[in-house]
């Protein structure tokens, strides 16, 4: 049939519409035909479109997954924003063939016209239900790095960049660390420039300008999640000052005060990794002395002098105090790493009786390492393969690297003056296949070009290896270990709910 003999069919084209208003085969028909002469008769275009949105919302689901199939044939020119606003909406559904069956209409408009299919999904995750806006959310984080590049032009990219920042000035928890996943992802974003821009997103997230209240466990866990989502986007040429400098001002003077967002976890310690593995990559402090000196006093507090001697030269029967490896593993790191831009901090900024108070806490520590490593190598010794896996050995082989660790800080510490040129990896860090080989950044980081690097930066929480250890009882008895801490859904409170205030949107169809 010509254009001409189908414009003059505009009856026939009515009737068909109709057809969404008779039993289950008119009604399939329908589906199936209003799409198929949608763009022959513009005049019922609206008509057209909300026929088929009656079929998309059918009580027969097989009528509803044909409907939504056929959505996409009416994304053209200004219906995309419609049609990618309804497909959205539709998100809803709990039908899981029928979500199915939406998410492949909308990746498939995505590839007609990306910006304008993101145009209507921003519109309900910035106005819609708060299911459809999770689940709208929860698809841009999945789906747009499996777009092609063609898709995922710069000019798109930018878009979903600027309209991500506007979602995340009201968002909850979950909703940020999901957000936080879809802008690391795109290519434009790789760059030294662009990880800047994301540890910017963070940090005004973080609230790093507001004293911390270690009380209110929401604000702790709202630290803990915006600093592990900035964590990946640190390196040589993009700072983690802010946050090193908010830790060492707010977090370690309140650190025995902080209230854990989760009973189960260790808090100290997770809080003390975070600072531990920003601190190579802090920049120029502005109080440097200060927030050294802060690290020094907790590494101190860790680190117990030896037990008193009774008269006859033999221990009291006071207890042994604990070697707490993990922590003083995080903060010794931590010092080590802002020592290095202070070297003179021990020789001239402690004074002699304080200094000699810390060089008698390391030898103590030092010898219960010693202690500890020859065990520990004794029990391993001969492991290997599978053998090495179980449970108990895998445990071992952690607190190995602990103590390994903080001998060869507390080395460095012992020299005179004071070195600070040992390199160690933080022990729940993953092994690198080739650890003798450096792990370089891509050299774009280096020359602040526009290339992107070949790999998007990981935003995913990652589970530590390091399980909880306890050493043999004895003279030097400790608990070496952690707690794998997860993220465990929004952040409760905040700004009203979550990190915002959203107020509950009770809307019916908006179609």
């Amino acid at each position: 049939m010509t254009p001409q003999t189908l414009s003059s069919h505009k009856d026939a084209y009515q009737v068909i519409l109709d057809g969404v208003k008779g039993g289950p085969k008119e009604k399939r028909l329908a589906a199936q035909f209003i799409p198929k002469f949608f763009s022959s008769f513009p005049e019922l275009a609206d008509a057209a479109i909300n026929a088929q949105l009656d079929l998309c919302e059918d009580e027969d689901v097989s009528i509803r997954r044909q409907a939504i199939k056929e959505l996409p044939r009416f994304a053209t020119g200004e219906n995309i924003f419609r049609v990618a606003d309804i497909l959205t909406q539709l998100l809803q559904t709990d039908d899981t063939a029928e979500f199915n069956q939406v998410n492949v209409a909308l990746v498939s408009i995505f590839k007609i016209d990306a910006k304008g299919t993101l145009g209507g999904m921003f519109s309900q995750i910035l106005q819609g239900e708060d299911v459809v806006r999770e689940r709208a959310i929860k698809f841009l984080s999945t789906k747009l790095k499996t777009l092609p590049e063609d898709v995922m032009s710069k000019e798109v990219e930018e878009y979903v960049f600027a309209e991500t920042k506007k979602v995340l000035e009201d968002v909850t928890g979950e909703e940020f660390v999901l957000l936080m996943r879809v802008v690391s992802g795109l290519q434009a974003l790789q760059t030294v420039n662009g990880r800047q821009q994301l540890v910017e997103l963070v940090v005004e997230q973080a609230f790093l300008e507001q004293a911390l209240n270690p009380a209110d466990p929401d604000t702790v866990d709202r630290l803990l999640q915006c600093t592990r989502q900035a964590l990946p986007l640190f390196s040589k040429n993009v700072h983690s000052t802010r946050f090193v400098t908010y830790f060492c001002e707010h977090v370690l003077p309140n650190l025995s005060a902080l209230t854990s967002p989760v009973a189960e976890i260790d808090i100290q310690l997770e809080v003390l990794k975070l600072l531990a593995e920003m601190s190579p990559f802090c920049g120029d402090m502005e109080k440097l002395e200060a927030n050294l000196n802060m690290l020094f006093t907790k590494l101190v507090e860790f680190m117990p002098l030896p037990p008193a001697e009774a008269e006859n030269g033999e221990n009291s029967t006071s207890e042994e105090p604990k070697l707490q490896f993990s922590y003083v593993e995080c903060l010794l790191f931590g010092f080590h790493q802002l020592g290095r831009k202070l070297p003179d901090f021990l020789l001239d900024k402690v004074d002699a009786e304080r200094l000699k108070d810390f060089k008698i806490r390391l030898q103590y520590f030092a010898r219960g390492l010693q202690v500890y490593i020859r065990q520990l190598r004794v029990a391993l010794q001969g492991k290997s393969g599978d053998a090495l896996k179980t449970e108990e050995n895998k445990i071992k082989v952690v607190a190995l690297k602990i103590t390994n660790n903080i001998n060869v800080l507390i080395k460095d510490l012992f020299h005179n003056p004071p070195s600070y040129k040992s390199t160690v990896t933080l022990s729940w860090k993953p092994v690198q296949k080739a650890e003798a080989v450096a792990v370089k950044r891509p050299s774009s980081e280096g020359m602040g070009s526009g290339e992107s690097t070949k790999k998007p930066i990981s935003l995913l929480p990652r589970r530590d290896a390091r399980q909880i250890y306890n050493p043999p009882s004895g003279k030097y008895s400790a608990s070496i270990g952690n707690f794998n801490y997860e993220q465990r859904g929004g952040f409760r409170g905040g700004r009203g709910r979550g990190f915002g205030a959203r107020g509950g949107r009770s809307r019916g169809r908006i179609y």
